[in-house]
């Protein structure tokens, strides 16, 4: 295991192509860092405005906000290390981001969830997802290499509320608007138990390695 995320869409050449262009036109990817916040917080306030009678609009929001967040996470890497601009402060806005969008996705998606404890469901998923990073980083600190291993690190996180988003979608079409509800309470059941199960495994495959 690598201290980095092994993604095969970095080797696209479409992507390479864009960190190249970005890296031209004077963006660093400490500001692509930046910049996947400020996507996070437009899909978060997607999920709100679903959640407040604007479904479509919010809908389109929450969708792109969370592509556009994912496209930083991964730009942001390719310019940084392929691109040659790698700094000394970089880890801390290659992770602090990722911590703040992660929280501001999860909750607002759990607006959406029509339970009296929905709002301790959203702090709990988000809780366990910043766990999640808390569990990886600390194996670096330790000596030990990072581990990236799921069943929902980031990008399965995203990957069940992009599905939540689609699966929501045909409920609207179909006039099955009371299923949405139903929809993100499962997903963000999934999240808090799938994020427990990762915190666990890393830390036992943790456990398995040996100190450098």
């Amino acid at each position: 295991m690598e201290n980095r995320r092994e993604l095969s869409t970095r080797k696209i050449g479409f992507f390479q192509n864009l960190a190249k262009v970005l890296c031209r036109l004077g963006l660093t990817p400490n500001s692509v860092s930046v910049l996947s916040m400020v996507f996070a917080a437009m899909g978060a306030y997607g999920f709100y405005t679903m959640s407040s009678n604007h479904f479509v609009l919010g809908w389109f929001l929450a969708f792109l906000g969370i592509q556009f967040r994912l496209l930083c996470n991964m730009i942001d890497g390719l310019m940084a290390v392929e691109g040659g601009l790698k700094t000394e402060f970089g880890e801390v806005f290659n992770d602090l981001p990722d911590r703040v969008s992660d929280v501001l996705i999860i909750i607002c998606a759990s607006f959406l969830i029509q339970h009296e404890y929905a709002r301790d469901l959203g702090w709990m998923a988000a809780t366990l997802a910043v766990m999640t990073a808390y569990v990886r980083l600390l194996a670096k600190s330790m000596g030990y290499k990072m581990d990236f291993c799921g069943p929902m690190a980031k990008q399965h996180r995203m990957a069940m509320l992009n599905l939540a988003l689609l699966l929501s979608m045909v409920a609207y079409l179909l006039r099955y608007e009371g299923y949405v509800s139903v929809i993100f309470h499962y997903t963000v059941w999934i999240i808090i138990v799938g994020s427990f199960l990762t915190c666990i495994r890393r830390l036992l495959r943790m456990r398995g390695q040996k100190a450098h």
